[in-house]
């Protein structure tokens, strides 16, 4: 490949690094880690690759769905564009809020479909955010909404999730000039990747908070339907939710259905309406025999039941089993993620960070997890290794222990 910059190259929008775009070292982390485990394999083809390192749910969408989907592939008037949503999915979409969460919602103005969570995090920051606009949001977290705050000018304010914070953010401490140019906040529960849940005591105060300050919420509720501490809760369950913000959700977690891009954005009509003038401009809608497959699998609550015993399942055996070799390791309240204060130490070495720590599992014993330097050193583990039953299950709990166990982790 030519070293010559083509005639183009300083035409690139500084959103992405202007005449530099290209040009940087930085390796995001999880290339890193791709980047290791092909070495750790590469040294050892003989040791099997532990891989919890993969955030995506390891079974297909229920036959049933797969069924309806294949029904609809065939269906003249599904061919065509869906814009912002056919009535079918909007009208499974607010059955769902209601049986799950005793959520009333008017399928007509306060629901309309996504393409999948991701895309509508990028959108949302086109309704309200102009240059020196601020959005808040929590770190770890999902990058995406300020991402795109920053494509449109805006400013991100980071608000670290620590563990003696129950990993809720501190609204108390934002400046009063950043609170003064802020106008979203986002924010993420279940939360990934800390696995922290909501109350509603959290929710009252965000919502004063959004009334006091004049700050619209987004709240992402991707993993709410894998809640294990008490019943799900959604963010507009509480009084004078709907009237400050949306809530996100998303089809991949709670329902297999990752790589199928269904989601929903709900809440505040107006804000619903502004997110579908954006969407409208920006896409044509998903597939509507996507649309119609994912209304059947909304409409099973068996569904959503039946991935969440799975996966609280499979964390309760990884929790057992990282206590084993020293990891202060906790059941979380959410999500399909473990999240742990890393290693310090292991074999007479130190670490500097955790994505040392999770460098040195790759490499030395072929156990892959993430690292999060975001709000002190943290790795996740993720329970969706592909596994067939619950005695493969256990036979990979058994050897991560025997070869963590080799490695002498210290903690500090």
């Amino acid at each position: 490949m030519s070293s010559v910059d083509p005639w183009f190259q300083s035409l690139f929008a500084e959103r992405i690094g202007g005449a530099k775009y290209g040009k940087g070292t930085e390796i995001y982390k999880f290339e890193k880690i791709k980047r290791a485990k092909r070495a750790a394999l590469a040294a050892h083809p003989e040791r099997r690759l532990l891989d919890f390192g993969i955030g995506e749910n390891d079974d297909m969408a229920a036959v049933h769905v797969r069924e309806a989907l294949k029904r609809e592939v065939d269906r003249l008037e599904n061919r065509g564009y869906a814009d912002n949503g056919i009535q079918t999915y909007k009208d499974a979409a607010a059955e769902f809020m209601q049986r799950q969460f005793g959520v009333r919602l008017d399928p007509v103005t306060e629901i309309v479909h996504a393409i999948g969570s991701k895309p509508a995090y990028a959108m949302l920051p086109a309704v309200f955010i102009n240059p020196g606009d601020v959005t808040l949001m929590t770190v770890p977290g999902y990058p995406v909404a300020g991402t795109h705050t920053r494509y449109y000018g805006g400013e991100v304010y980071r608000l670290p999730l620590r563990p003696e914070n129950g990993f809720f953010p501190d609204l108390a401490s934002i400046p009063s000039d950043i609170r003064k140019r802020a106008k979203l906040l986002v924010l993420n529960y279940p939360n990934s990747p800390t696995g922290a849940v909501a109350t509603r005591e959290f929710y009252k105060q965000v919502i004063d908070f959004a009334y006091t300050h004049q700050i619209v919420i987004v709240q992402d509720a991707a993993h709410i339907l894998l809640t294990y501490q008490g019943e799900p809760l959604s963010f507009l369950q509480i009084d004078g939710a709907k009237e400050v913000g949306v809530e996100v959700h998303s089809m991949s977690k709670g329902f297999n259905m990752i790589g199928w891009r269904m989601g929903f954005v709900c809440g505040h009509p107006k804000i619903v309406q502004a997110f579908a003038d954006v969407k409208d401009n920006s896409d044509s809608g998903q597939f509507m025999a996507i649309q119609h497959a994912a209304a059947v699998a909304l409409r099973d609550p068996e569904i959503p039941k039946q991935v969440r015993a799975k996966y609280e399942r499979r964390l309760r055996k990884l929790v057992a089993a990282l206590k084993q070799v020293g990891f202060a390791a906790q059941m979380p309240g959410g999500t399909y993620f473990l999240y742990v204060p890393a290693p310090t130490g292991a074999l007479g070495r130190t670490f500097a960070n955790a994505e040392g720590a999770s460098q040195f599992l790759i490499h030395e014993q072929s156990v892959c997890c993430v690292p999060w330097d975001d709000a002190g050193p943290f790795l996740r583990f993720s329970v969706t290794y592909l596994a067939s039953s619950e005695a493969e299950e256990d036979q990979l709990m058994a050897e991560t222990v025997e070869r963590l166990s080799q490695l002498q982790l210290k903690f500090a």
